[in-house]
């Protein structure tokens, strides 16, 4: 098990590298600016953070802003990668003092593992165990002073001790689309390309409230103005190059739109359990729940019951409009 140093190369360059920078996510942003000022005033690693909340809203982009903003190196690793007490020893090892720990998906880690980290978030030791069976020795091992940043798109997944040792714990919300409106111009003119107000407005209302799929949107448009046009990203430019990708008006994508008609058309608007809805699609029942679900509930065309999901009104009604 290896740790990596972020670099910046294409994909990281329209990461906002500041919090002055950072769009959104104002509230979260101005305690952060709190907890970091006062460590830096101390001349101390500041508390252990967790950052919560849907995938692409910028739990990682944060960390990355927390390491720059303390002017320390920040070591990357994820939660289901950490399958040993010897995996995270070695990664605490390497840390330097002050440096930036961010583990995802910190809620997949395994209790043998996550109970070796509380030692390292406390007292900044760990017990390494070298050798086995009678000869097994128990090395203590001392950590630097660091700073754990933990990222979670299950906030309640995560066992009590752990969330408990979290000194500043923070849920990121979707984006308004103003707030995306900005993203999309930022990340334009970071790109070189030329967008009018309408057509980034457009791209931000189909960005389904998450800065990653407006980027990731935001480039598949570009290449088809660069194609397709004459570089220049109007609304018409949008429309026709999400309607070649399979983005829809409201930002549905082919396999968003897959659960529904499978909802809709497959059981009769259901109820029908994730599991069962995820096989009917062809996909991980994880993927379904984690990447469709939460914009369908929050667009209104899913609801969960106890019985399992129904289709809305409003997701028959889109269906039959397109």
């Amino acid at each position: 098990m290896t740790t990596e140093t972020m670099t910046f190369d294409a994909d990281h360059a329209l990461r906002p590298s500041t919090l002055a920078d950072f769009t959104g996510q104002r509230h979260v942003c101005d305690q952060l600016r709190i907890v970091l000022h006062a460590a830096k005033q101390r001349g101390t690693p500041p508390d252990h953070i967790l950052f919560s909340g849907p995938p692409g809203l910028g739990k990682t982009t944060l960390a990355m802003i927390v390491a720059a903003e303390l002017g320390t190196e920040l070591h990357l690793a994820s939660g289901p990668a950490l399958q040993k007490p010897a995996d995270l020893a070695a990664i605490l090892s390497t840390l330097a003092d002050g440096d930036v720990l961010f583990i995802d998906e910190i809620h997949r880690l395994p209790r043998v593992v996550e109970e070796v980290l509380y030692s390292a978030m406390e007292d900044r030791r760990v017990d390494v165990i070298v050798g086995s069976g009678a000869r097994a020795v128990s090395v203590p091992l001392e950590v630097a002073p660091f700073t754990l940043i933990g990222a979670t798109t299950r906030a309640g997944s995560l066992t009590g001790p752990l969330r408990d040792r979290f000194g500043f714990t923070a849920q990121l919300e979707f984006y308004a689309a103003a707030e995306l409106e900005q993203v999309v111009a930022r990340s334009a003119d970071l790109l070189g390309v030329v967008i009018d107000a309408d057509a980034a407005a457009e791209l931000a209302r189909r960005s389904r409230g998450t800065p990653r799929i407006a980027n990731a949107l935001l480039r598949r448009v570009r290449d088809f103005a660069q194609v397709r046009g004459t570089g220049a990203i109007t609304t018409a430019i949008v429309d026709a190059a999400l309607d070649l990708f399979g983005v829809d008006s409201l930002g549905l994508d082919r396999l968003d739109r897959a659960v529904l008609a499978a909802l809709v058309e497959q059981f009769d608007g259901g109820p029908v359990g994730i599991g069962t809805l995820a096989v009917a699609v062809g996909e991980e029942t994880s993927t379904v729940a984690e990447v469709c679900e939460p914009f369908l509930v929050r667009a209104g065309m899913i609801a969960r019951t106890p019985r399992g999901r129904i289709a809305t009104e409003r997701a028959a009604e889109h269906l039959a409009g397109h």
